[in-house]
């Protein structure tokens, strides 16, 4: 004999069907970091022109790239040097990170957030997204923002001539504080997870 169904539960059925729909709200919000990766790939292509041409002498595309990267000299810049390609070149690379980060929070978030992507079998499927999950993804994320930010010390350092202590210091400090806060995420996911319960899944 079937069971009934409680009246009340049938109810309440519309109100869980459009809380859980609500989770396409956020479909524009991913929307709108594909078009802020466009955004970055037209300025890592602007950047990488700026140097080709400074390579070849082209005066206003030195001029721009120095302006670009606050690099400031106490003799006038006439030509690339090796500080100012490094520079260029550690400037993007800073833009590939954070457009890998991008990815990693639009393909994650969604196949995590609000819909199955369904690419199993497909070739170009990320190694990482068949077995992603929020916490995988934070873990992820803190590390992408360490190498991010070990990116942006190391630009400071190289050109450490035109920062105060205070700044160097700082940013020496918020960098720690990104190592210990990705540790810590790592830990608290250890903790939480069963032992063995991942294993299984790989």
């Amino acid at each position: 004999m079937a069971r009934l169904t409680d009246p009340t539960d049938a109810r309440l059925r519309p109100l869980p069907n459009l809380i859980f729909a609500s989770r396409w709200l956020q479909l524009p919000l991913y929307l709108g970091l594909i078009l802020a990766q466009g955004v970055y790939v037209f300025h890592f292509w602007v950047e990488l022109v700026h140097l080709i041409e400074a390579a070849i002498g082209n005066k206003g595309a030195l001029d721009q790239l120095v302006t670009s990267i606050g690099y400031k000299s106490d003799a006038q810049v006439t030509s690339l040097n090796e500080t100012i390609i490094m520079l260029v070149v550690l400037a993007l690379i800073d833009v590939v990170m954070i457009s890998n980060l991008l990815i990693m929070v639009i393909v994650g978030g969604y196949e995590t957030f609000v819909s199955r992507l369904r690419l199993e079998g497909h070739p170009d499927q990320p190694e990482w997204l068949s077995h992603v999950n929020a916490s995988v993804l934070k873990v992820k994320l803190a590390t992408a923002i360490i190498g991010i930010s070990s990116i942006h010390l190391l630009k400071t350092f190289i050109n450490a001539a035109n920062y105060t202590d205070k700044v160097l210091l700082w940013q020496t400090v918020i960098h720690i504080a990104f190592l210990f806060s990705a540790l810590a995420i790592a830990l608290a996911d250890r903790l939480m997870s069963p032992v063995g319960g991942d294993a299984g899944k790989h």
